[in-house]
C-alpha cells in the first residue's frame, strides 16, 4: 500500500520509532517539515535526552520550552522542544499540586530521582503527559495551539514498553491527577488521532525488527501508522538484466564494447572490477526487492526517501519534507 491515507492525514500526534541506525531523527523532523507545509504549525518532541533535533537543525541544544525551529513552505512553523523528566516532574507538581516550590526543593533533595525509582514507569508518564499536554492544548478561540505534534519516539525495541507503560501507571494509582493524567494519555495513544510511524532500512534486520514492531504495536491495540523506508537507492541495471548480473552472467566482451562505443578505453583489471561491482549492485537489488516484498507483509501505506548522498543537513531536511508532501503527506 503506498502513499499518505486520509486517516493518517487525520491523525494528530505522529510517533516516529526505527531500529537504531535508521535514521528515525531525520524522518521525523522531514515528516514535521512536511506537516507543516501551506501554513500550518507543527510541534516536533525528542524524549530521549540527545538533543538529536538541535544537532539537525545546527543549532545549540534546546532547552526545555518550545522553541522555533524552522519554516516551512506556504508559511507553516516548525517548533521542537526537547522534554527533560525532572523539569517535567517539576511542572506536574505545580500545575496539579500547586508545589512550584515544594517540587525545586524536592529536587534539591533528590527525591525526583527517588521517585523515578519507586516507580520506574512514572518518568515516560512524565514524558508522555506532557506530550498529551501539547496535543490537546487550545488557545482562547478554542483552536489547538499545534495543527500536529511529531514525536520522535524511542526504538523499536523500546517504543511499545514505553508508549504503553501509562496504563500500568494508571493501574497503579487509583485517585488523584496521577490517575487522570494516566488515563488520558492512554486515551490520546490508543486513539485514531494518534499513528505510530516506523523507518526501516531495506535490509534484513530493520525489516525484521519493523515487523515485529508491527506485532507488537497490535498486540497493545496501538495503531501502526507508515513505514518510511529510508536512505533508498536507484537502481542502476535495467530489470531484465538484474537476475542474470545476481548470478554472475555478464558478458565481459559486451560490456568493452558498450564502454569503446562510447568512446573510452579500459583495460583488463579497470574491466574486471566493473564487472565485479555490477554483480555486486545486481545482488542488492535483489536483497532489497526481498526486503520490500517482506515489508509488504505489514499492509501498512509506504513512502520511500531517497539516500542523500551528500549527508543529512538543513538543506536535506527540506528535500525530504517535499518528496514526503509528494507522496501525499498533508
Amino acid at each position: 500500500m503506498n502513499g499518505w491515507t486520509d486517516e493518517l492525514a487525520r491523525a494528530r500526534l505522529h510517533v516516529v520509532t526505527g531500529k537504531g541506525g535508521t535514521g528515525k531523527t531525520t524522518v521525523a523532523a522531514a515528516l514535521a517539515l512536511a506537516l507543516a507545509t501551506g501554513g500550518r504549525r507543527v510541534l516536533l518532541v525528542e524524549v530521549e535526552n540527545r538533543q538529536g533535533i538541535a544537532q539537525l537543525f545546527d543549532r545549540p541544544p534546546l532547552p526545555y520550552s518550545e522553541e522555533r525551529i524552522a519554516s516551512a513552505p506556504g508559511g507553516g512553523e516548525v517548533r521542537a522542544l526537547a522534554v527533560d523528566p525532572e523539569a517535567a516532574l517539576l511542572e506536574y507538581l505545580d500545575m496539579f499540586y500547586n508545589l512550584g516550590f515544594a517540587g525545586r526543593t524536592l529536587k534539591k533533595m533528590g527525591a525526583i530521582e527517588f521517585a523515578t525509582t519507586l516507580a520506574p514507569g512514572l518518568r515516560d508518564v512524565l514524558l508522555t503527559g506532557k506530550v498529551k499536554e501539547c496535543v490537546r492544548r487550545a488557545g482562547k478561540t478554542g483552536r489547538h495551539e499545534y495543527d500536529a505534534v511529531v514525536l520522535d519516539a524511542p526504538p523499536t525495541g523500546r517504543v511499545v514498553r514505553f508508549l504503553d507503560v501509562t496504563r500500568a501507571m494508571a493501574d497503579l494509582a487509583k485517585v488523584g491527577p496521577i490517575k487522570g493524567q494516566s488515563e488520558g494519555v492512554v486515551k490520546l495513544l490508543h486513539s485514531g488521532d494518534t499513528a505510530v510511524h516506523l523507518v526501516a532500512l531495506l535490509e534484513e534486520m530493520p525489516v525484521r525488527e519493523t515487523l515485529d514492531a508491527v506485532a507488537e504495536l497490535d498486540a497493545a491495540d496501538l495503531r501502526p501508522g507508515a513505514v518510511f523506508v529510508n536512505r533508498v537507492s536507484p537502481p542502476r541495471l535495467p530489470a531484465r538484466s538484474v537476475t542474470s548480473a545476481s548470478e554472475g552472467r555478464i558478458d565481459a566482451g559486451r560490456v568493452r564494447a558498450g564502454l569503446e562505443a562510447a568512446g573510452l578505453d579500459v583495460d583488463v583489471d579497470l574491466l574486471d572490477g566493473l564487472v565485479e561491482q555490477t554483480v555486486e549492485h545486481a545482488l542488492r537489488i535483489r536483497m532489497e526487492e526481498r526486503a520490500k516484498d517482506k515489508l509488504a507483509e505489514s499492509d501498512l501505506p509506504t513512502l520511500e526517501l531517497p539516500e542523500l548522498t551528500d549527508g543529512v543537513d538543513v538543506a536535506a531536511l527540506y528535500e525530504l519534507a517535499e518528496v514526503l508532501v509528494g507522496r501525499g503527506v498533508r
